[in-house]
C-alpha cells in the first residue's frame, strides 16, 4: 500500500492518510507528587503550523527536517491525543529530543525485532509522558535548549534535536477490515495541505526552540500491542518533525497573537474543576524503562536556583471523573459535573481563557477533552 500522509487539519490535529491522527493538548503542569498521579485535563488544542509556511522565521534546522511547529510557554505541559477507529488501529512511535519516549533508547524511525518500543491506538488514546515504571509517566513539560534540562540532555548529554519525533504505521493490508461496521470514517478535509520538503533558505533564528523534559509523576500505563508487530506495514508508515516553538517568539514568527500563559495546576484546583482517573487495573503494561532515572525539570530547576517551586497539594476526590473503558473500546463516564464547558473566573483570564470537558462517552478524548 503506498505510504501515509500527513496533513494539518483544519481543527488543529494531524491526520496521517484517513484514518488517524494526533492533537496536541494544552494541560496543567503536575508538580511533583500532587494528587497520587491524577490525569489532568485538556485545556484545548495547541496551534499546529506547517514549518514551510513560514520558511523564512524558523531556523534553519526546522527548514531542514519540515514538519510542524506548535507553540509552547517555557515550563508548561502538554500531552497527545490519538484518534484511531477501533476496527482500524495503527502502531505509532514517539520520540523526544532523538529519544524513545517508551524504552529510552535512541530514536529510529524503524519498526525494530526487539522489546516494543511502539504504542498501538486503539487502546492508547494519549499519552502524558515520557514511560518510566509501571503504569507510570513523566509529563511532557517544554524546556529551553541549551541547559542540559531536557530529556534529550540527560539521556545523550547533548541538545541536538529538540522537539517531538512521530512515525505512524498502518496495519498490513487486509489484517482490518476496510470499511467500518458503521461508517464513521475520517476523511481528509477539503484544501488540507500535505507536510512536503521546506525550501532550503538561510536564516539566523534567535533563541525560539525547545525540548521536552520530564514533569511531575502521573499515573498511566502504556499497552502492550495485542496484535504483535507484524502486524503494522513498515513500509507504509509516515514521520513528522514537531518542533517546540517558545510562546513568547509565536508573534514574531506568525503574526498571531501568542498563547495565554497557562493556569497553575493548584489555582485550577483550588476552583473546583475536575482532574481524571482511567480505571484499567485488568489491562497490563510495558513495565519500566531506562528513563526512570531521568530527573524532574523542577528538581534541576531547583538546583540552579531557577523557576518558582509549585508544592504538591492533595486534588479532593470529588473533583476525580472516573474513567471506565467500553466493549467497543470507548469510555463511559462514572462521575461527572454539572457543566461541560466552565469559563475561568476573570481572575485568571490572562493565565488561560476556557477550561472545556466533552463528556460524550464516545469521545476517545474524554477523559481530558479540550474545547
Amino acid at each position: 500500500m503506498p505510504p501515509l500522509k500527513a496533513a494539518v487539519r483544519a481543527d488543529g490535529s494531524v491526520a496521517f492518510g484517513g484514518r488517524f491522527s494526533v492533537s496536541f493538548q494544552r494541560t496543567l503542569r503536575v508538580p511533583e507528587g500532587t494528587g497520587a498521579g491524577r490525569l489532568p485535563p485538556g485545556l484545548g488544542a495547541l496551534p499546529v503550523l506547517a514549518v514551510d509556511d513560514y520558511a523564512p522565521r524558523v531556523p534553519a534546522a526546522w527548514r531542514e527536517r519540515g514538519g510542524v511547529f506548535v507553540p509552547l510557554h517555557p515550563r508548561e505541559a502538554l500531552w497527545l491525543g490519538f484518534d484511531s477507529p477501533s476496527w482500524h488501529p495503527h502502531a505509532v512511535k514517539v520520540g523526544v529530543g532523538g529519544v524513545n519516549a517508551l524504552t529510552g533508547g535512541p530514536w529510529s524511525p524503524s519498526l525494530g525485532a526487539g522489546p516494543q518500543d511502539y504504542l498501538v491506538c486503539p487502546p492508547q488514546l494519549w499519552l502524558d509522558g515520557i514511560s518510566t515504571a509501571a503504569g507510570e509517566v513523566r509529563q511532557l513539560v517544554a524546556a529551553p535548549l541549551g541547559r542540559g534540562y531536557t530529556v534529550e540532555a540527560q539521556v545523550t548529554g547533548r541538545e541536538r534535536s529538540g522537539g517531538l519525533q512521530l512515525v505512524v504505521y498502518p496495519p498490513r493490508p487486509g489484517r482490518f477490515p476496510e470499511e467500518p461496521p458503521p461508517p464513521r470514517e475520517a476523511d481528509l478535509p477539503p484544501g488540507a495541505g500535505m507536510l512536503g520538503a521546506p525550501p532550503a533558505a538561510a536564516f539566523a533564528a534567535g533563541p525560539v526552540e525547545m525540548g521536552i523534559a520530564a514533569g511531575g509523576r502521573i499515573e498511566q500505563k502504556v499497552y502492550p500491542d495485542p496484535h504483535g508487530a507484524d502486524t503494522w506495514d513498515a513500509s507504509a508508515g509516515a514521520a513528522l518533525w514537531v518542533h517546540l516553538l517558545n510562546a513568547e517568539q509565536f508573534q514574531a514568527v506568525t503574526g498571531r497573537p501568542p498563547p495565554p500563559s497557562p493556569v497553575s495546576a493548584r489555582t485550577y484546583t483550588e476552583h473546583g474543576f475536575p482532574w481524571f482517573e482511567l480505571v484499567d487495573e485488568g489491562e497490563e503494561d510495558l513495565g519500566r524503562s531506562e528513563l526512570d532515572r531521568v530527573r524532574p525539570l523542577s528538581e534541576l530547576e531547583r538546583e540552579a536556583g531557577e523557576g518558582d517551586a509549585e508544592e504538591p497539594f492533595e486534588i479532593p476526590d470529588g473533583q476525580v471523573v472516573r474513567l471506565h473503558r467500553g466493549d467497543g473500546g470507548d469510555f463511559q463516564i462514572e462521575a461527572v459535573h454539572a457543566c461541560t464547558e466552565m469559563v475561568l473566573p476573570e481572575a485568571l483570564q490572562g493565565e488561560a481563557e476556557i477550561v472545556a470537558l466533552d463528556e460524550r462517552p464516545d469521545n476517545a478524548e474524554a477523559r481530558h477533552s479540550g474545547p
